[in-house]
């Protein structure tokens, strides 16, 4: 290691650490001094001009929230409320593909919903699975990166992509997942979405809970083999575009069923494994799901451009009775995701139709490149004009205690934490028989790219065997190693 160049800024400055952003103690939230992440970051949502740099493949569509439970016990957050009806626009994409690629590869799918509540908007930025390949946001540019194209010949590389998952070992979950049939649902209609995150609820009476969120399709879960994803490249890339679009035209409204999670704020700091990292489920048998209502799409865009490729969601966007928690993804995607929005698609896009709330905007930000309104007189607060005041009795309950030293590290580790458990759990419990078939074909598919190279081949290898003995010897004599 002594013979390699140290990592440096953008300003020649040596960076602390590759792989671990500056935290409160090793579990408490993020902080904005982090001068090192923040760039990359920001670096990182600027590559690309205009499209997304990634999920920039993806439809939408219009629709409604149905609240039929209460739950006001957990939240006071008005659209959660029994009875309550919120409009919605949910966007689906693809994560590494570019706008022309083709929207049936292989993949994770993005499953991002903007509520148009009546206390400003609340959006949610999820996923079709309920954990993600990484758990710190230092490392994210760096996962993208090796899944788009190479520098020298612009092509994609699947030498690159296992050489980052197989150094990654909190990755194993997340490329279980994919690597099984549901890395190629059959259309976006037949797949599940997911928070994936954990968010912090909080009532009226200030209790806290930790949730996270699960969309079941009420259509049913439908996928398709790797060779059936292959011949439906083939005939047509914009495949799932195309089957949402046609059965919302044709009446067929897609609906979700929407459960969820729900663990007492106490039980965090002694669970089992960590309940913040991105890369585990909470298990259904200590904190099952609970149905509060349902979601159906209605009406197709009219206009793909100014609705479907000019929508911005952000996780940061969150109401009264709903609150971030100290998952470090979800800290840097608060930052991240704004941020992208404004280089991409302008300082004003919040003004767009597709994103403009429906409830009132009092706001003393003014002027910036294609605003639209402007606020009158004062601009400025605090004032004696009789401007607007921030209420922060609205947020009575969000606040909560985290002390610890200013440090670079991994979470601290609970009792059960490891990076192959889960997936092991979900190769012995979860798959089927074919399901595993599927998974050991194409994973030696994938792993088996002229590209890769032999060293990487043995590191695939020894990642499958850390998830299961039989997975690991399914894929060594796929690959051919010994």
């Amino acid at each position: 290691m002594t013979d390699r160049p140290t990592t440096t800024t953008d300003a020649g400055i040596a960076a602390e650490s590759d792989e671990f952003s500056l935290s409160v103690g090793p579990n408490g939230p993020l902080l904005l001094q982090d001068h090192y992440v923040i760039q990359k970051m920001a670096q990182f949502n600027r590559e690309r001009v205009p499209e997304r740099v990634v999920h920039a493949k993806g439809g939408g569509a219009y629709g409604i929230l149905q609240i039929t439970e209460d739950v006001s016990q957990f939240t006071k957050a008005g659209l959660f409320q029994k009875g309550k009806e919120t409009d919605l626009f949910l966007r689906f994409s693809t994560v590494a593909g570019e706008l022309g690629s083709a929207d049936t590869q292989r993949d994770p799918r993005g499953f991002a919903i903007k509520f148009y509540t009546d206390q400003g908007n609340y959006d949610l930025v999820g996923n079709n699975t309920p954990i993600f390949f990484i758990r710190d946001p230092s490392k994210f540019s760096d996962f993208i990166h090796s899944q788009k194209r190479r520098a020298d010949t612009h092509l994609r590389d699947h030498n690159m992509q296992w050489d980052f998952w197989t150094l990654s070992p909190e990755s194993a979950h997340q490329v279980t997942f994919l690597m099984t049939d549901r890395g190629t649902p059959a259309s976006w209609r037949h797949m599940h979405g997911f928070g994936s995150h954990t968010f912090l609820w909080y009532n009226a009476a200030g209790e806290k809970f930790w949730v996270k969120y699960h969309f079941k399709t009420d259509q049913g879960v439908r996928n398709f083999t790797d060779a059936e994803a292959g011949a439906v490249i083939a005939q047509d890339a914009d495949f799932h575009i195309r089957d949402l679009h046609t059965a919302i035209k044709n009446g067929d409204h897609p609906s979700w069923t929407v459960n969820v999670q729900i663990m007492p704020f106490e039980e965090a700091a002694d669970y089992r494994f960590n309940p913040f990292d991105l890369t585990k489920v909470w298990p259904h048998g200590d904190y099952p799901e609970i149905t509060i209502g349902r979601f159906t799409l209605n009406r197709n865009p009219e206009n793909y451009f100014a609705e479907v490729e000019q929508a911005a969601f952000e996780p940061a966007n969150l109401v009264p009775g709903i609150g971030a928690s100290p998952d470090k993804m979800l800290q840097g995607r608060l930052f991240s995701y704004p941020d992208t929005h404004r280089h991409r698609i302008g300082a004003n896009y919040l003004q767009l139709p597709v994103n403009r709330p429906k409830s009132p905007v009092h706001s003393y930000n003014k002027d910036g490149a294609m605003r639209y309104s402007n606020p009158g007189d004062p601009v400025y607060a605090p004032n004696s004009a009789g401007g607007p005041v921030a209420d922060p009795s609205l947020f009575a309950g969000e606040s909560y205690q985290i002390a610890g030293e200013i440090i670079r590290s991994a979470y601290q580790r609970h009792a059960e934490d490891d990076d192959f458990g889960q997936p092991r759990t979900l190769w012995e419990n979860v798959l089927s028989d074919t399901d595993r078939a599927h998974l050991v074909s194409n994973i030696v598919g994938h792993a088996s790219a002229p590209e890769v190279t032999s060293e990487t081949k043995k590191r695939v290898v020894e990642y499958w065997t850390n998830v299961h003995k039989d997975l690991g010897e399914g894929v060594a004599q796929g690959l051919g190693v010994a």
